[in-house]
C-alpha cells in the first residue's frame, strides 16, 4: 500500500511538472505582438492622454457592433486588424500600454491617434513613433524583471512588430501646414517621413527585433475627409495630391525594407500593398460584398467627410444604419468589415499582395513566400510583386 502511495504521488509530481512546462511553452510558442502607429492601430492610448477630440474614439458611436460592451478608444465600429492578427496567432488581445496593470506578457500595443513618424506631427496632443519606442524599452524591462533575461529576451527576438504609421505626416503634418509645404518639397518631406521611420525599425533591432509587419499607406485622397475637401468635390474625385504622397511613400518604405533585409541579421518582414487593395474595395464596392465605396458610415456634410462622428467639436452627425456595408466608418477610418478582410490578407495571402512572408510565416517561423504561393486573383489587385 505505501508503494502504491509513493507511486502515485510520484506521478501527481510528474503531471505537475509536465503541466508546468506546458505552461511555459505556451505562454511563449506563439510568440508576441508588439504595435507601433497611429489611429489605425490605437486600441486605446489616447484614451488615458491629455489631446483634442479629433484624436479620441472614447464616445459612443464607437465600438457600437456588440464585440466589445462600448468604445474602447478603436477608431472603428468595432475590432481593428490587430485585434484579428492576435486572433489568428492564438494570442489575447494585445493591451493599450498606458492601460493601468496590462499585462505584457503577449505584446503591447504603443499606437496613438494622431500620431506620426515625426515628433512635430500633432505635437504635444500625440504620442509620436519615437516616444512609443522609448516606451516599448520600459516593456523590456519590465519584461526582464519579471520573467529573467533569457526568457525575455525570447519573447522580444520572437514576436512580430506591427508598425502602421505616416498617415498623419502627410495629411496634418504636410498638407495641413502650409509652412511644411514651403519649407520642402514633396520628394524631401518623403524623404525626412522614411529616414526617420528607417531610424525607428533599426532602433527596434538594436533592441532585439527581428520579425516586422507593416501597415502601408492607404490611398489617402479617397478618404471621405479630403473627398470633402477637394477643390474637384462635385466629381467626387479623390484628391490626387494626398494619394500621391502616399503612393510615393510606399515606394519609398519598399526599397528600404528591401535594403534592411540585406544588411541587417535575421531581419525578417511582412510588407503589403494596401493602396491598390483599398483602392479596389473604394472603385468596386459591389465585387467584396460592400455597398457604399465613397461615403463614410459616421459622420456629416459631403460623404459624411466632416469629422463629426461622436459629436466632435459638439457637432451633429448622421449614422448609416450597417456599417458592414461601408468601406469608411468615420471621415478617416475603414469599418471593423475592412479591417477584418485585410487582417486575412495579412495573414495567408501569398505574393500577389503580401510578401515576402505573410504573417502566419512570420508567427510561426515558415520559409519565405514563392511564386507558388500565388493565388488566382485579377490582374488589377497584384501589388506586392
Amino acid at each position: 500500500m505505501a508503494m502504491k502511495v509513493i507511486l502515485h504521488s510520484y506521478s501527481l509530481f510528474l503531471v505537475f511538472i509536465s503541466s508546468l512546462l506546458c505552461f511555459k511553452a505556451s505562454a511563449t510558442k506563439n510568440g508576441a505582438l508588439f504595435i507601433f502607429g497611429d489611429s489605425t492601430v490605437d486600441a486605446g492610448n489616447n484614451n488615458y492622454i491629455q489631446t483634442s477630440p479629433n484624436n479620441r474614439a472614447d464616445l459612443n458611436p464607437y465600438g457600437q457592433n456588440g464585440f466589445f460592451p462600448g468604445p474602447t478608444g478603436r477608431f472603428s465600429d468595432g475590432r481593428l486588424l490587430i485585434d484579428y492578427i492576435a486572433e489568428y496567432a492564438k494570442l489575447p488581445l494585445i493591451p493599450p500600454f498606458l492601460q493601468p496593470s496590462a499585462d505584457y506578457s503577449h505584446g503591447a500595443n504603443f499606437a496613438s491617434g494622431g500620431g506620426g513618424v515625426l515628433p512635430e506631427t500633432n505635437q504635444g496632443l500625440v504620442i509620436d513613433l519615437p516616444t512609443q519606442l522609448k516606451n516599448f524599452k520600459e516593456v523590456k524591462k519590465s519584461l526582464k524583471e519579471k520573467l529573467g533575461e533569457e526568457e525575455a529576451e525570447e519573447i522580444i527576438e520572437e514576436a512580430v512588430y506591427f508598425i502602421s504609421i505616416g498617415s498623419n505626416d502627410y495629411l496634418r503634418g504636410y498638407l495641413g501646414n502650409p509652412e511644411m509645404q514651403q519649407k520642402y518639397l514633396p520628394e524631401v518631406y518623403i524623404g525626412m517621413v522614411i529616414g526617420n521611420l528607417t531610424n525607428s525599425i533599426q532602433e527596434l533591432y538594436q533592441m532585439g527585433a527581428r520579425k516586422f509587419a507593416f501597415l502601408s499607406l492607404c490611398p489617402l485622397g479617397c478618404l471621405p475627409v479630403m473627398r470633402a475637401l477637394n477643390p474637384k468635390a462635385e466629381e467626387g474625385a479623390c484628391f490626387e495630391a494626398a494619394s500621391s504622397l502616399a503612393l510615393a511613400h510606399n515606394n519609398a518604405l519598399k526599397a528600404i525594407l528591401t535594403s534592411l533585409e540585406y544588411l541587417l541579421k535575421g531581419f525578417k518582414y511582412c510588407n503589403s500593398n494596401f493602396y491598390i487593395w483599398l483602392h479596389d474595395r473604394i472603385t468596386n464596392p459591389s465585387k467584396y460584398g460592400f455597398k457604399d465605396g465613397v461615403n463614410a458610415c459616421c459622420g456629416s456634410g459631403a460623404y459624411r467627410g466632416t469629422y463629426s462622428c461622436g459629436g466632435k467639436h459638439e457637432l451633429e452627425f448622421e449614422l448609416c444604419e450597417k456599417a458592414d456595408e461601408h468601406v469608411w466608418w468615420d471621415s478617416y477610418h475603414p469599418s471593423e468589415r475592412i479591417h477584418e478582410h485585410f487582417a486575412k490578407t495579412l495573414w495567408n495571402s501569398g505574393l500577389e499582395i503580401v510578401g515576402p512572408y505573410n504573417l502566419e510565416h512570420l508567427f510561426f517561423n515558415k520559409e519565405k513566400l514563392t511564386i507558388a504561393d500565388i493565388v488566382d486573383v485579377p490582374q488589377d489587385t497584384i501589388g506586392y510583386i
